[in-house]
C-alpha cells in the first residue's frame, strides 16, 4: 500500500502562527507593548467598495450568468453595468463571439480602467468569427491608443505574425510579459543560436515548463561570453528551482556580493559537496569579514555553517568568531557551542555558555530553543514542575518563537497530569488567544471542550463553510491589475502582473504578498502558498510590522487556505464518509493541490498516492483507464484509501493519517512500542520526523479551514478573544 515517503523537496515548512492577545503567565505592561506593536503599521491592502457585481464574479458561470445580465440591460452608464457587460463578454467570448461583441460595443469610453483589455477580447472575438480585417484594425486601434501599456503586447503578438517588426517591438519594451516569452520560445525553435533570447527566458520565463533546459542551453552554448550579473541571473534561476548543485555553480561566477557567496558556498553542501563547501565559505569569510547583508547571507552566517562542517576544535574557533563579531548571529553561535562544549565533555563551559546564552540573548530564538530542549530533559527525567517552569520562560521571554505555541499546550497538559486544572484552562485559552493558527490551539480548543472534533470523532464530522462573498485586492500592481483580480479574471491579471513586479529577487512585502495571490489565482499554489507562507522569515522591522498587518487580515488567510476542487472533493468524501474538511487539509499538506505534482519516490497527483497503491485500489473498486494526475481519478483512489487507514485504526484520524503517510506497518509498531493512553503523547513519540510533522501540519490545515470558514466557530474564537482580554 501507500509507502512512507522521504521528505519531499517541494513540502513547504509550517506556517508560523501568532496573534494578539494578554496571557495567563504575562505581566499586562507586556501585553500593552505588544499590542501596540500590532497597531502601528497600517493598512497595506486595499479596500472594494461593496458591489453586487464582484460578488458574482466569484461564482461559476452558469450560476451568474442569469443575474449578470440583468444588471448589464440596467443602460445606464454606472460601473457595475461595465463590469457585467465585460463578464458577461468574457464568458461568452469562446462560444458566442457576437454576443461578445454586443456586449464589448462602445465599452472602452464607459470602462476605461479595461480599455485596453476590452480591444482585446473584440480583436479575439473578430478572429473567432473569422473577420480578420476586422480583427487586424482593432489591433492597430489598440497599438495606437493604448501603445505604452503592457496589455498592447497582445495585439504586437497578434500582428508579429506576419510582421516581424511587431514582435521586435514587444521584445524591447515588455520583455517580461508571457506573450513577449512565447515570441522568444518561438524564434529559438527556429534558430537555438540567440543568447538574448535564452537570458530574456532566464530572467522572465521561472514558471515555463522547460524553464531548466533553457538554462542549460545557455551555459552549454554561451557560458563563456555571459557576464557576472548574467550568470547571477541564471544562479537564482537555478535556486528558485532548487537545484542547488547548479546554482552553486552559476553563484560562484556571479559578482562577489556576501548572498552571491553564501549561496555558492550553501548551494554546495545542499548538493553534498561538502569540501568544496568548507572551501566556499571560507572564500566569504575571507572576502566580506565584517560585512552584514540584510537576509543573513553574510560572513557571520556563513561561519556558523562552516563551524558544522568543520571538526570540533576548529568549529570552536568560528563560533567564538561569530560571538564576537557578529551580535544578529551570536546566539545560534552561543547554542552550537554549547552542545559542541557537552560532546566534549566539557560540561562547566557548556553550563556557562548556556547561561551566557540565557542572560545576553534572552530573547533570541536560540535561547527559546534552548529553554524548550531544558523543558523536555525536565520531563524525560520525570519533573514536570521544572518542565512547566521552563515551557512558561518560553512563553514568557520568547512569546514569537516557533516553540511558543507547544511550549505554552504543554504547560496546559503537565497542569493536568499534577491536577491542577485551573492553570491548565488558563493555558490552553490563552494559546488559542494568542496563536490561533496553530496545531496546538486545536489541540488546546478539544481540551476545552470545544465542538471541533477530536482525534476519534473528526471522521464523521460535515462542518459548514461559507467561502468570502468579495476579494480584497492585492496592495500591489496597477489599478488595471487590481481591477482584473477583483473581477476573478485570474488569467488576466497574472498575465499583468508578469510585466509590472519589477523586483522578484528581493520583492517587499507587498509585492511577495501580491505575487503569491497571482500565482494562487492561476493555480500554482505550491509557490503562491510558500511566497505568502514565507513572508513570516522578514526580519527588518519595518517589513515585519506590514507581514503582522497583513495576517490580521481575513484575505491573507483564505489565500493560505483556499478550497480548489470543492465540489470534487465533497463528493468522494461523501461517498467515503469522511470530513471533507479533513480531507482538503490531508490534500493540502500532500500536494498545495497541485494535480499533476510527483515526489521523488512517485507519489502522484493531489493525495499523493503511489502507482502501486492506486493500482491496487483501482482493482478493488473496478477503476479502469483511470490516471493518477485527473483530479476526480486521484481523488476517488486517495479517499478510498484514507477511508481504509480509518477502518484500521477504529476511526481514529490521527492514526489514520499517520498511516497514510507512513503505512500501516509502521504505525502498528508504534502502537506495540508506545501503547496509546494519551493521543499528544503518541505523536510527540512518533520516530519519523516527517510523519510527525505531516500529522501536525494536517490537523493545523483542519484546523484553520475550521477558524477561518466556519461561522460558529469564528464567531466563538471572536468573543473567547474578547473575553479574554476583558
Amino acid at each position: 500500500m501507500i509507502k512512507r515517503r522521504i521528505s519531499k523537496v517541494w513540502i513547504l515548512p509550517a506556517i508560523a502562527s501568532g496573534a494578539l492577545l494578554v496571557g495567563v503567565f504575562f505581566p499586562l505592561t507586556q501585553f500593552q507593548e505588544w499590542k501596540k506593536s500590532f497597531q502601528q503599521s497600517p493598512a497595506s491592502v486595499s479596500q472594494i467598495p461593496e458591489s453586487e457585481v464582484l460578488k458574482l464574479a466569484l461564482l461559476p458561470v452558469s450560476q451568474r450568468q442569469p443575474e449578470l445580465e440583468a444588471i448589464a440591460k440596467t443602460k445606464n452608464d454606472s460601473l457595475e453595468t461595465s463590469r457585467a457587460r465585460y463578464l458577461l463578454a468574457s464568458d461568452s467570448l469562446k462560444e458566442n463571439p457576437e454576443t461578445a461583441l454586443k456586449l464589448l460595443e462602445g465599452l472602452e469610453k464607459d470602462y476605461p480602467l479595461l480599455a485596453g483589455q476590452i480591444l482585446v477580447k473584440r480583436a479575439q472575438a473578430y478572429e473567432q468569427m473569422g473577420e480578420s480585417e476586422k480583427a487586424e484594425k482593432t489591433w492597430q486601434e489598440l497599438l495606437a491608443n493604448y501603445g505604452d501599456q503592457p496589455v498592447v503586447v497582445e495585439a504586437l503578438f497578434a500582428l508579429g505574425k506576419t510582421n516581424p517588426q511587431y514582435w521586435d517591438q514587444a521584445i524591447a519594451k515588455f520583455p517580461s510579459h508571457p506573450r513577449t516569452l512565447e515570441i522568444a520560445q518561438s524564434r529559438l525553435k527556429q534558430n537555438p543560436n540567440q543568447p538574448d533570447l535564452l537570458l530574456l527566458i532566464a530572467q522572465h520565463g521561472l514558471y515555463l515548463k522547460d524553464y531548466g533546459t533553457y538554462l542549460e542551453q545557455l551555459k552549454a552554448k554561451f557560458g563563456n561570453q555571459l557576464t557576472p550579473e548574467q550568470w547571477e541571473i541564471i544562479a537564482f534561476g537555478y535556486w528558485e528551482k532548487q537545484d542547488y548543485g547548479k546554482a552553486a555553480i552559476a553563484y560562484s561566477k556571479a559578482p562577489k556580493t556576501p548572498k552571491n557567496l553564501y549561496r555558492y558556498a550553501r548551494g554546495l553542501w545542499l548538493d553534498d559537496k561538502i569540501p568544496d563547501s568548507r572551501i566556499a565559505y571560507k572564500q566569504l569569510i575571507n572576502t566580506f569579514p565584517n560585512e552584514i547583508d540584510p537576509q543573513g547571507e553574510d560572513a557571520g552566517f556563513g561561519l556558523l555553517r562552516l563551524s558544522r562542517l568543520s571538526d570540533q576544535k576548529e568549529a570552536l574557533v568560528y563560533l567564538d568568531r561569530v560571538i564576537t563579531q557578529f551580535p544578529r548571529h551570536a546566539a545560534e553561535a552561543l547554542l552550537d557551542k554549547s552542545k559542541l562544549l557537552d560532546q566534549m565533555r566539557s560540561e562547566k563551559s557548556a553550563s556557562e555558555t548556556r547561561q551566557q546564552l540565557l542572560s545576553q540573548y534572552s530573547e533570541s530564538e536560540a535561547a527559546a530553543q534552548l529553554r524548550w530542549e531544558l523543558a523536555q530533559q525536565a520531563v524525560k527525567a520525570g519533573n514536570l514542575q521544572v518542565a512547566s517552569d521552563w515551557a512558561k520562560q518560553v512563553s514568557l521571554k520568547n512569546p514569537d518563537s516557533e516553540f511558543a505555541p507547544e511550549a505554552t499546550f504543554w504547560v496546559g497538559k503537565w497542569a493536568e497530569k499534577i491536577g491542577n486544572s485551573q492553570e491548565a484552562k488558563k493555558a490552553y485559552e490563552y494559546l488559542i488567544v494568542r496563536y490561533p493558527s496553530s496545531y496546538y490551539a486545536w489541540r488546546s480548543a478539544v481540551h476545552l471542550g470545544w465542538p471541533v472534533g477530536d482525534f476519534t470523532t473528526v471522521r464523521p464530522l460535515s462542518p459548514h463553510v461559507e467561502h468570502p462573498e468579495i476579494r480584497e485586492v492585492p496592495p500591489a500592481g496597477s489599478k488595471t491589475l487590481q481591477e482584473l483580480y477583483a473581477l476573478g479574471q485570474n488569467q488576466d491579471a497574472w498575465t499583468l502582473w508578469q510585466t509590472e513586479f519589477k523586483n522578484p529577487m528581493q520583492p517587499s512585502v507587498s509585492e511577495q504578498y501580491t505575487d503569491g495571490l497571482m500565482r494562487m489565482g492561476v493555480g500554482d499554489n505550491l509557490d503562491g502558498i510558500w511566497m505568502l507562507s514565507s513572508l513570516n522569515r522578514r526580519d527588518d522591522p519595518q517589513e515585519r510590522s506590514q507581514y503582522l498587518d497583513l495576517k490580521q487580515r481575513p484575505a491573507y488567510w483564505e489565500a493560505l487556505y483556499p478550497f480548489p476542487y470543492l465540489e470534487t472533493i465533497v463528493n468522494w468524501s461523501k461517498e467515503r464518509q469522511l470530513n471533507p474538511v479533513l480531507v482538503t487539509a490531508l490534500i493540502r499538506q500532500e500536494s498545495r493541490f497541485m494535480p499533476q505534482i510527483k515526489s521523488v519516490v512517485g507519489a502522484t497527483g493531489l493525495m499523493q498516492v503511489m502507482p502501486e497503491t492506486g493500482a491496487d485500489v483501482a482493482k478493488q473498486i473496478k477503476l479502469k483507464d483511470y490516471s493518477l494526475e485527473n483530479v476526480n481519478d486521484n481523488i476517488n483512489l486517495g479517499t478510498y484509501y484514507l477511508d481504509f487507514t480509518h477502518r484500521e485504526y477504529n476511526n481514529n484520524s490521527m492514526l489514520a493519517v499517520a498511516s497514510y503517510n507512513a503505512g500501516p506497518g509502521a504505525v502498528s509498531d508504534w502502537l506495540k512500542r508506545f501503547g496509546f493512553q494519551d493521543p499528544d503523547e503518541f505523536v510527540v513519540k512518533i520516530p519519523y520526523p516527517e510523519t510527525q510533522g505531516y500529522v501536525k501540519s494536517v490537523f493545523e490545515n483542519y484546523w484553520n479551514y475550521l477558524r477561518i470558514y466556519n461561522p460558529d466557530l469564528a464567531q466563538r474564537l471572536q468573543e473567547h478573544s474578547s473575553n479574554y482580554k476583558n
